[in-house]
């Protein structure tokens, strides 16, 4: 409980402290919107379901991470000038950046760090085991930032100007939407190898589980089979 609870204190005190003078006042409480409902569904949920340490942690890396971009507003975060205050070099020069980079970083992020806990909810709640342990994860981050993107649309389609365009952050690039949704694909890939990685080596199982997952169970097909049993 002491874990979970000041990872919370330090969130909301984190929050409470971007919350004042953001670059785009509009656009701030925009992003807030979906932290906000996060935060309070962790706390609602929490005894009933409490994650591990490991999840609570990657997701409050995920909201200080958000946090800063909602704040700045993602396309401007100042990233390259504070490495540059650190090295006296510039980050975008160094790799050939002609857009601010903060908002494609976050999006790998967010299939880095949220996979896990997916991961956690889905072999707890659903039970899957073996390969659908992990598939099913991936498959959510990426539907999920599929979904982050259609908002994104259609808040600038309805809001339009610069507080459209400040949500969107597109920044002149076409293909944001498709990159982005790339990059937290791979986050989550990374992450699941990651987990599968260090299950191979502690679970005794993890290949019989693993190949038992990709049996079929049920040979009867479904569908107007599966109706006509019904019917009987």
């Amino acid at each position: 409980m002491r874990y979970p609870l000041t990872l919370l204190i330090l969130a909301l005190l984190l929050g409470l402290a971007l919350a004042f003078d953001p670059n785009d006042r509009k656009a701030w409480a925009l992003e807030n919107a979906a932290a906000a409902a996060t935060l309070v569904g962790l706390v609602a949920t929490w005894r009933r379901f409490p994650f591990s340490k490991l999840s609570y942690t990657t997701i409050f890396v995920m909201f200080v991470l958000h946090e800063i971009g909602a704040y700045y507003t993602y396309s401007e975060v100042p990233y390259d000038a504070w490495f540059q205050s650190l090295t006296g070099k510039s980050l975008d020069a160094m790799f050939g950046f002609e857009r601010n980079q903060y908002d494609r970083f976050v999006h790998f992020c967010y299939g880095l760090l949220v996979a896990y806990p997916i991961r956690e909810f889905v072999v707890r709640v659903v039970d899957v085991r073996g390969f659908w342990g992990y598939f099913f994860p991936l498959d959510v981050v990426m539907s999920t930032s599929m979904i982050y993107e259609l908002i994104e649309w259609a808040t600038a389609a309805i809001f339009g100007g610069g507080l459209g365009q400040a949500f969107l952050g597109t920044q002149g690039d076409e293909w944001d939407a498709h990159k982005d949704m790339l990059l937290a694909s791979l986050g989550a890939f990374t992450a699941l190898a990651i987990a599968a990685a260090v299950m191979r080596v502690y679970k005794r199982d993890f290949q019989r589980e693993w190949t038992q997952s990709l049996r079929v169970k049920h040979k009867q097909p479904l569908g107007e089979v599966e109706l006509a049993r019904l019917r009987k």
